[in-house]
């Protein structure tokens, strides 16, 4: 491995350390509470060195998200590869594939999904970029809106059904069980899995035929 690379390869790997650690003190000592100068404490570098990556910490807040968002992408990826190389594909079952895929991510990432989800940043110029349509959030919320929208067109769902509505819907569903899981795990909830899959069973239900 030539200089550049390894140069290339350190600026990566320091980027992430940077959005890790920032990610560990939001979750911990809150958004508001938290300084590029304590981000850099953590990290052992200067303050300086951090604002070589992001411009502020609106910014830090904002690429911390669409890590997360990518990772997330990735999982539905990976779910899209395999109906891909399949003969035939349930629309319904690749759409409660894909729900119960952003469950787990939650559950098995807590920190990744309470700053992403249930952390409020604080409000300014960054805020409207959640949503632009080349982010990887709305990446990720697109998996779930052509999923939707192949049980819509084969027939699947209902008559009338509007796609972008019930994708939200779905959504709002999903994001409410994994929240109160990842908020509160010690609330004596029945059986996880049975839990979640009553909840995605009874939204794709309400939709069917």
């Amino acid at each position: 491995m030539g200089v550049a690379e390894r140069k290339a390869r350190h600026k990566t790997e320091l980027r992430q350390e940077i959005l890790e650690a920032a990610r560990e003190l939001f979750v911990n000592e809150g958004y508001r509470h938290v300084s590029m100068r304590r981000i850099a404490e953590k990290i052992e570098y200067s303050p300086t060195t951090i604002y070589l990556y992001f411009r502020d910490k609106e910014d830090l807040m904002f690429q911390v998200c669409e890590d997360t968002f990518r990772q997330l992408s990735e999982q539905f990826e990976e779910l899209h590869a395999s109906k891909a190389g399949a003969e035939s594909v349930d629309p319904v079952e690749y759409l409660r594939k894909g729900l119960e895929i952003y469950v787990n991510f939650g559950l098995n990432h807590p920190n990744h999904y309470k700053v992403a989800f249930l952390t409020e940043p604080e409000r300014g110029q960054e805020s409207a970029k959640y949503c632009e349509a080349d982010t990887m959030a709305m990446r990720a919320f697109g998996y779930l809106r052509q999923a939707v929208e192949e049980c819509v067109v084969t027939g699947q769902f209902r008559d009338g059904v509007d796609t972008d509505l019930a994708s939200e819907a779905l959504w709002a569903a999903v994001h409410g069980v994994t929240a109160l899981l990842v908020q509160y795990p010690e609330f004596p909830w029945s059986a996880r899995d049975r839990l979640v899959a009553e909840v995605i069973n009874r939204m794709i239900t309400g939709f069917r035929k």
